[in-house]
């Protein structure tokens, strides 16, 4: 094996492990609400039933919970049905909800920069998962500009400066207080002018007034269109995983304010609430991106759902 081939197999091996332990406690959780439930080579309504809140308490949603229990109700186990057989079910099910949805963001758009608006509630790691995303962008040999458009906390602009630096990269910011349309617009120019391939653009994350952050975006969005009329490119919803169902609120509001066109979802690891990434990919169907298991600058990657089944269902 060539040394390149070596550090691609001892990456993935180590994006494997952390995908494992990000998840062991999601795991554990579903395997423990469905710990004791066997059935003869079918299952009984009462079993199903267990088996459907077990998946709701395990954070996988209402309506993955009913579309496992239904495809549970059709199987005829070829021998009693055990702990193990229900989980292969589990994951075949869960696999076939994620298929569509595993969508690694892409950079295509012609003319150059791709604008990827990142939009997300404070405390999300909206910030954190901007500089991910740009150094995945790097891996794959892309030029990566930032935009500081959330001015309305100094924070957020002096920590974004902070990682493009670490980066390398160039970043376009304004004033504490700024227009954010304003910034959106100087980087733009800039990174067309540069020859920039991916432009990633910070967002504020209030939503104490759904109207205002509307008009913000609103007018972001009629900046852009006046430079490009096809940007923005994307939209993506950062999620944090550690709030459960309460992600799924907030692709709902996000939905109606910005237009999201895709999902990241952060600090999988170590939350037993794993599974919402599965009820979020049943109920809206949008991309999912990518997803973070860690804190360091490369435990955010795009996954395998076949995979991602099986590790949630404990069976990997």
């Amino acid at each position: 094996m060539s040394d390149e081939g070596a550090a691609t197999g001892a990456a993935t091996d180590a994006w494997s492990d952390r995908l494992f332990g990000g998840f062991r406690k999601t795991s554990e959780r579903l395997t423990g609400n469905l710990a004791g439930i066997v059935g003869k080579t079918r299952l009984d309504d009462a079993q199903l039933d267990d088996i459907e809140d077990a998946l709701i308490m395990s954070d996988l949603g209402p309506r993955a919970a009913a579309r496992i229990r239904e495809r549970l109700a059709e199987e005829r186990f070829e021998r009693d049905a055990d702990e193990r057989a229900i989980m292969e079910v589990v994951a075949r099910e869960i696999a076939e909800i994620l298929r569509p949805v595993a969508k690694p963001l892409d950079v295509v758009a012609f003319p150059r920069p791709q604008v990827i608006l990142v939009i997300g509630v404070n405390g999300s790691g909206k910030t954190t998962t901007i500089a991910k995303l740009a150094h995945l962008f790097q891996e794959q040999d892309y030029s990566v500009m930032l935009a500081a458009g959330d001015t309305f906390r100094a924070a957020a602009i002096g920590q974004l400066a902070v990682w493009a630096d670490r980066l390398g990269i160039p970043i376009v910011k304004g004033p504490e207080g700024g227009d954010p349309a304003s910034v959106v617009f100087d980087a733009v120019k800039a990174a067309t002018d540069q020859g920039i391939d991916a432009l990633i653009v910070d967002t504020a994350g209030r939503l104490q007034n759904k109207r205002e952050l509307m008009d913000e975006l609103a007018k972001i969005r009629r900046v852009l269109g006046r430079l490009n009329p096809e940007a923005p490119h994307d939209v993506v919803l950062v999620l944090d995983a550690t709030n459960g169902q309460n992600a799924l609120s907030q692709i709902e509001i996000f939905k109606e304010v910005a237009g999201v066109s895709g999902l990241i979802m952060t600090k999988l690891d170590g939350t037993a609430r794993g599974g919402v990434l599965v009820a979020a990919a049943e109920q809206y169907g949008l991309p999912i991106h990518a997803i973070g298991v860690g804190e360091k600058i490369d435990d955010l990657r795009p996954f395998n759902p076949d995979l991602l089944a099986r590790v949630i269902a404990g069976i990997a």
